[in-house]
């Protein structure tokens, strides 16, 4: 907590220049996930500018101790080399590359996006008997589809969760690469068209958030940003009912007309949609007469898997 404490300390000049921001959300999220990622990049920055600012500050005294006004400076014009500096210089920079590489290494593997929470605040493991909120994302062309499972709702351009409950994101996308971040939340992560990503994340305190692309999509890409609530359970829940009383279903064709390049696409409810739709998303196969890609890749391993390669011919019998 010291060490934190003393980190935010030396950011501070950035901070004092960043104070039009609303809010530096990267250093201070409500989000644990996104805390611990905060801790890591302060820790790996104070650990550099270990280095950095005993060389700035010697760089200053030195060019002040020899500036051409002071005669009573000692030059040693026949020195060519110390071991003790040699030391120093070849030491110093290599522990600072193994401290920054142990922490990332070990931030890297604790917050790996694939990796089910244990936690959701520092001294707070996730309850034996708590189920995971699961939300599956889809990107388009150039706004943000939520559909949540559990509830057989969709939004477009908006997402909800209660806080203090872990979030499984299941992410794809429609057309192009792209990156789904929500700073509060957890780190960024790609999308591709026919590929499933995962991320964990959970949002401790009530609020509204922002969510948007952090890959370059397009020209709406700057307008591909959605809202995102961290709320009660009660709230969660009539949002949930305010979606419900929308009415519209989100089908097959009702898809396809929405996957159209729109900007600034307003955020809108589905209150059911199609069945499997999500999974069609993900392999491929939203039209009618569409192969799925599980199914052609489950086909093709079952026809390799059939075929007996041809037996050995010894060269003796020949």
């Amino acid at each position: 907590m010291l060490v934190k404490h003393f980190c935010r300390f030396l950011l501070l000049p950035v901070m004092l220049m960043l104070g039009g921001c609303e809010k530096l959300v990267l250093l201070n999220p409500d989000g644990y996930v996104a805390l611990q990622q905060s801790g890591t990049m302060i820790s790996t920055t104070l650990i550099m500018m270990l280095i950095i600012v005993p060389v700035l500050v010697a760089i200053a005294i030195i060019a002040w101790r020899y500036r051409a006004s002071n005669k009573s400076a000692h030059y040693d014009s026949k020195w060519d080399h110390s071991p003790q500096l040699e030391l120093v210089v070849w030491a110093v920079p290599l522990l600072i590359i193994i401290a920054v590489g142990a922490v990332s290494w070990t931030g890297t593997h604790q917050l790996d996006p694939y990796r089910p929470l244990d936690k959701i605040a520092a001294n707070k493991p996730v309850p034996a008997d708590m189920k995971p909120l699961e939300v599956d994302v889809v990107s388009l062309q150039w706004k943000w589809l939520f559909f949540y499972p559990d509830y057989g709702i969709a939004t477009v351009n908006e997402l909800a969760a209660p806080v203090d409950v872990p979030i499984h994101f299941k992410l794809t996308s429609d057309t192009m690469m792209d990156s789904f971040f929500v700073p509060t939340l957890a780190g960024q992560v790609y999308v591709m068209p026919g590929m499933q990503t995962i991320l964990h994340g959970v949002i401790n305190k009530p609020g509204e958030y922002k969510g948007f692309s952090a890959n370059y999509s397009g020209a709406g890409f700057t307008d591909m940003r959605f809202a995102f609530h961290g709320m009660s359970h009660h709230d969660f829940s009539q949002w949930v009912e305010k979606v419900r009383a929308s009415g519209r279903t989100l089908d097959r064709s009702a898809y396809n007309e929405l996957k159209k390049p729109t900007r600034a696409e307003p955020i809108h409810y589905y209150a059911h949609f199609g069945p499997d739709l999500y999974k069609r998303i993900l392999n491929r196969c939203v039209d009618p007469g569409q192969m799925c890609m599980d199914h052609t890749m489950a086909s093709d391993t079952m026809h390799h898997g059939s075929m007996k390669p041809a037996p050995a011919h010894d060269a003796a019998m020949h």
